[in-house]
């Protein structure tokens, strides 16, 4: 299945391949997460992989850099949220959860069934940015509160939401397993989990670019893109943090820059750069220019223009009601394979 998006210089395609909560407050209004009944149910990571402090900062700045309708995000967030569409029951009350926010909480408008919508990101400038969208005439008919929290400690009550979103947002925390439990456990019975995040194949072509630079200038490399999920993973993590009936589909994004600066660009105005903890904090410049010069000979199109690739990894899963279907016991069919297989072999 291909699909195409053109907005200014850049082209994109598409392509397929496989109950209340502790701080509900009233429209408009903010609450930060100060520690005072905000704790986690599991503790803090083990293992620190990313900055947190810095992806917040990294959000701010992308509140202020964000582009109207980014059409790669809106896309991303579209598909996400057409699986509302195939559900015939409805989610009252709903949690949007970091990453692409304004993008999710837009395109959300009219689909669920939801009545009350719980904001929550670290950034507060980037809550800001959405709470000045809704003002703008975008959803006065849902309930919107705002809430300044980070993805790897929930501040919602356990069985409290019908509904958890997040789209690409989860893939920069420390404790992936344990983020996704936490929405599990904030979710009614029955309830629905659906999110984005970024995989592993995500700008291959700039690890490509960058690696060869490195190792030409600098006799050696260090990390520079973050680590991301394998396709293989994502059905783990939906039985690890306890989903039942889950579902993965991966897209493949191939976007075109006029140059490697664009893309850069793009990405801060996501909020994807790197956040990494054991990063080099220094970029040398000639390695910079190696970089761009590389990927433009690697990867450039007649046109003059750069791909970059981003792989997301589509994550469905809900949490345990006694009405879902559940697989027979082992043993208890009535049929057998090879009679099946005998029945047609003589038919043929």
């Amino acid at each position: 299945m291909r699909a195409s998006f053109q907005r200014s210089s850049m082209l994109w395609r598409r392509r397929r391949i496989s109950t209340e909560p502790y701080a509900l407050l009233p429209s408009g209004s903010f609450c930060t997460d100060n520690g005072d009944g905000f704790q986690s149910t599991n503790g803090s990571s083990r293992v620190k992989i990313f900055d947190r402090d810095l992806k917040r900062k990294q959000r701010d700045r992308a509140a202020w850099l964000m582009r109207p309708n980014d059409s790669f995000v809106d896309a991303v967030a579209d598909n996400l949220l057409d699986r509302l569409e195939d559900c015939k029951k409805v989610f009252p009350t709903a949690l949007c959860l970091g990453g692409s926010l304004e993008a999710t909480g837009r395109l959300l408008r009219g689909r669920g069934g939801v009545e009350k919508l719980i904001m929550m990101d670290t950034s507060y400038d980037m809550l800001k940015l959405c709470k000045e969208a809704q003002e703008d005439g975008r959803n006065e008919s849902i309930e919107t509160s705002f809430v300044v929290a980070d993805e790897e400690f929930l501040p919602i009550k356990e069985s409290s939401l019908d509904l958890v979103v997040s789209c690409l947002g989860l893939h920069w925390t420390n404790d992936l397993p344990g983020a996704m439990i936490q929405c599990k456990l904030a979710l009614k019975p029955d309830g629905l989990f659906l999110a984005a995040i970024l995989g592993g194949e995500t700008l291959k072509e700039l690890r490509i670019a960058c690696t060869v630079a490195q190792m030409e200038r600098e006799g050696g490399i260090s990390a520079r893109i973050s680590p991301l999920a394998q396709v293989r993973d994502a059905g783990n993590l939906l039985t690890r943090a306890g989903f039942t009936l889950p579902s993965v589909d991966v897209d493949e994004y191939i976007v075109r820059y006029k140059s490697s600066l664009e893309l850069i660009e793009h990405l801060r105005a996501m909020g994807e750069t790197n956040a990494l903890l054991q990063r080099n904090k220094i970029l040398n410049r000639e390695t910079a220019l190696a970089t761009a010069s590389i990927y433009d000979s690697m990867f450039g199109a007649e046109d003059g223009t750069i791909p970059a690739t981003f792989q997301v990894i589509y994550m469905t899963g809900w949490r345990e009601h006694h009405s879902q279907q559940k697989p027979k016991r082992r043993g208890s069919a009535t049929v057998s394979f090879k009679d099946i297989h005998e029945q047609l072999g003589t038919q043929n």
